[in-house]
């Protein structure tokens, strides 16, 4: 009878996901069999329902062995680049409501730690290491479909996204000044796949300007009712990320996501690995 308990629960599942894939073929066209019905939210491959709620607690680590630093902007005088190395632990809540089927809100906190080592070749007084904790980026999000995909034309949808100014004494950590961004993005549905195109301008308070923000192309898949997972090229001026992110089903309400980050250009973060849980209702 044990020997026989193993094969019916692989069964099962294999049954219990067919199903889930089944149901949702039938009840979706195909355009939307990879990514459902929503709203597209910040996050990669995720979308929201008109009154639907979104929680997603995580944690990202960072690190960066070129980080890119001016001892002057630091607070030690000399108005020379330098690339040290940065690394950051951080805790991010995510929380997001469709108020309806096109418009949504989103809000994010996080908790940061962070360190600094400065170059060899720096020779400014700044300390070998800067060591900084506390709040992060505190930001929030605007979301609006202007036109909903149908099986010709693509999603169109605009964000808005302010970053609050709570760090205006850290050098590596939070954010010291207003900064706004303005992005649209479309989105279209294939057999082999859905792509998601964004690009945005950005404000920048402490700079005092306006500049081209970030951009994005987003491949995502489901491969099954419990697994879908993304390949994400994102940029913001000179820097190039790769980015996959994976997407394990394990309830209607919930699924684990893990998320790896990669920098293509010099200036972007080297690694950035990403680890939570997405809860909605």
């Amino acid at each position: 009878m044990k020997k026989l308990m193993l094969p019916l629960a692989l069964a099962f599942i294999c049954l219990h996901v067919c199903a889930q894939q089944t149901d949702l073929d039938t009840i979706l066209p195909r355009f939307l069999s990879d990514r459902g019905e929503g709203i597209p939210t910040s996050m990669f491959g995720t979308y929201i329902r008109k009154r639907e709620i979104i929680i997603y607690p995580f944690y990202e680590y960072y690190y960066d062995r070129n980080y890119e630093y001016k001892p002057q902007e630091m607070g030690y005088g000399k108005d020379v680049d330098y690339r040290g190395k940065y690394t950051a632990n951080e805790g991010v809540i995510f929380i997001g409501y469709g108020i309806t089927d096109r418009l949504a809100v989103e809000f994010e906190a996080s908790i940061i730690s962070a360190e600094l080592v400065k170059n060899k070749q720096d020779d400014s007084n700044m300390p070998e290491e800067i060591a900084e904790s506390g709040l992060g980026d505190v930001e929030g999000q605007l979301r609006y479909v202007w036109k909903k995909e149908t099986a010709r034309k693509p999603e169109i949808f605009s964000f808005f996204e302010y970053v609050l100014p709570l760090q205006k004494d850290k050098k590596i950590i939070g954010t010291s000044d207003w900064e706004f961004k303005l992005g649209i993005g479309f989105i279209k549905g294939y057999s082999w796949g859905t792509l998601t195109v964004r690009t945005a301008v950005e404000y920048d308070g402490e700079e005092s300007k306006v500049d081209f923000g970030e951009y994005a192309i987003e491949y995502l898949k489901r491969v099954s009712g419990l697994f879908r997972f993304a390949v994400i090229i994102e940029g913001s001026q000179d820097e190039l990320e790769l980015i996959t992110d994976m997407q394990f089903h394990v309830s209607d309400h919930a699924f684990i996501r893990i998320n790896n980050a990669f920098g293509i250009t010099s200036k972007a973060t080297d690694y950035a690995p990403e680890l939570g849980v997405v809860f909605h209702f």
